[in-house]
């Protein structure tokens, strides 16, 4: 599963993470609302974990912002702690432009997540100034292929080309590939295909309040032993 935010306000109704967010930047709250997100999410699977539910990794965004102001590590390891997770079970997903930002720090950064525990993630790969040097010099465990790409898949066309070598370059790299934004049965046909590890979107299932994961028995229950 993946942390989504999304704002019911109660008189506009749903307000899109790519309305608020940017206004979370401009007013310097954005550094605030992430270290949020990380604590909530964690908090909810260890609830989902005292029911005695398994969700195997729960992916969630950090921002440009998260990172430059230095105690991303700190903080995260602070919530792992205090929720007793294992570190495992989280995958925090960061887009290229955060890598390529400030290389050394973003390194020291990655460095003392992973030593952590947890899994690093580049999201909406593809779609920034790629660098592919930070492929072998950062640890990474994941490549998100962006929707955007995803979306405009055809057999044969130059999106489907492109899908298909980002699922080699991370496979040759032994890096795990995601798909994300799969929405019809000839996108997963084709990512099947490729020997794409996983796929997302809305061909699956939509964002839903964690409550109807529950309720839709999308959480398996532990095993006796």
């Amino acid at each position: 599963a993946e942390a989504l935010l999304r704002w019911q306000h109660p008189v506009h109704g749903a307000i899109s993470p790519a309305v608020f967010i940017p206004m979370a930047e401009e007013i310097g709250l954005v550094g605030v609302l992430g270290e949020w997100v990380i604590d909530r999410a964690c908090r909810q699977m260890a609830e989902w974990r005292d029911a005695g539910h398994h969700l195997p990794r729960l992916a969630i965004n950090l921002s440009a912002r998260q990172f430059s102001e230095g105690r991303l590590a700190e903080q995260v390891g602070k919530v792992l702690k205090r929720y007793a997770i294992d570190p495992a079970t989280i995958e925090l997903e960061l887009t290229e432009s955060v890598l390529l930002h400030d290389v050394e720090e973003t390194m020291q950064t990655l460095a003392a997540l992973k030593e952590l525990g947890v899994e690093i993630a580049v999201d909406d790969f593809g779609t920034g100034y790629s660098s592919l040097n930070y492929l072998k010099d950062f640890p990474i465990d994941t490549l998100k292929i962006d929707r955007s790409f995803i979306q405009a898949m055809h057999a044969g066309n130059r999106d489907t080309r492109l899908a298909k070598a980002i699922v080699a370059l991370g496979r040759s790299l032994q890096l795990r590939v995601i798909a994300e934004g799969v929405e019809t049965l000839e996108q997963l046909g084709l990512l099947v295909g490729f020997g794409c590890d996983e796929v997302q979107g809305y061909l699956l299932g939509h964002p839903v309040p964690a409550d109807s994961l529950l309720a839709d028995h999308l959480l398996p229950r532990m095993s006796a032993d």
